[in-house]
């Protein structure tokens, strides 16, 4: 597996935090972002969906090119079929597009076409290829896209249900999936997305993600700055290593 700008970023910045902007003052983005990269943030994500394989629908490529920020650019293709549409998100600037394995499409031919692109926005970046499993995904069906993916993406929440429940047991499948990319050699970033509020991410943060979306919880209406940074410093002082070292002590 190639890695790219893109990847190395994230590699080096993790654990980090990916900010889901859909919640943000769209009046006032530009300051919202600001405020992102200010305090250390370097992710954005945008939840794409159609109302098909999710129940409601959000924002489509022209949002996504309208952003304008040095911030990278996370895609989660919460869409059915994505094979038709990646090639839009990428020229919408998208610097990591992920798609789900149960979307309805031959996923490894989409990944593989993802990894002939380039970053039409930041030609030097590249761009990371993610897959995202639901709770009720199959572990097993990750194994055969090891050699063509740059992320996981694993989800708590089941996003083809409304209200979008926490899925209890995420930390029993996120070791499973950890294991298996560590023991197929793979440096593969590994992403927490669903679900994640400030009385859990320091839970969450235990389970060792290089990744953690959050969305509503940074941008309530109320305090996004002191959200992003609480979020932001849990997911660096709560991380596998930090926490082992701390029951060491």
């Amino acid at each position: 597996m190639s890695t790219n700008d893109a990847f190395d970023l994230l590699r080096d910045q993790s654990p980090t935090i990916s900010v889901g902007i859909l919640t943000a003052d769209l009046m006032n983005l530009g300051s919202e972002l600001s405020m992102l990269e200010e305090l250390g943030i370097r992710v954005i994500h945008f939840d794409v969906m159609d109302g098909r394989f999710a129940p409601f629908m959000t924002v489509g490529p022209r949002f996504i090119e309208g952003v304008r920020s040095n911030l990278l650019k996370d895609v989660h293709l919460l869409i059915e079929n994505p094979s038709t549409k990646v090639e839009e998100y990428v020229r919408a600037g998208a610097d990591m597009i992920t798609v789900h394995i149960d979307a309805g499409d031959g996923v490894l031919s989409i990944l593989r076409e993802l990894g002939r692109m380039k970053n039409l926005n930041h030609p030097r970046r590249g761009l990371v290829r993610g897959v995202a499993v639901n709770p009720d995904t199959a572990i097993e069906a990750l194994r055969p896209l090891l050699d063509d993916i740059e992320m996981i993406s694993v989800l708590a929440v089941n996003p083809r249900v409304k209200g979008f429940p926490f899925f209890d047991s995420i930390g029993q499948r996120f070791a499973k999936i950890k294991e298996m990319a560590s023991a197929a050699g793979k440096d593969i970033l590994l992403c927490i997305d669903g679900g994640i509020k400030r009385n859990n991410i320091t839970e969450i943060a235990k389970l060792g993600a290089d990744i953690i979306v959050s969305g509503s919880a940074v941008f309530d209406g109320k305090a996004p700055a002191e959200n992003a940074r609480f979020m932001l410093n849990a997911v660096r002082s709560k991380s596998t290593r930090n926490y082992d070292e701390e029951q060491m002590v």
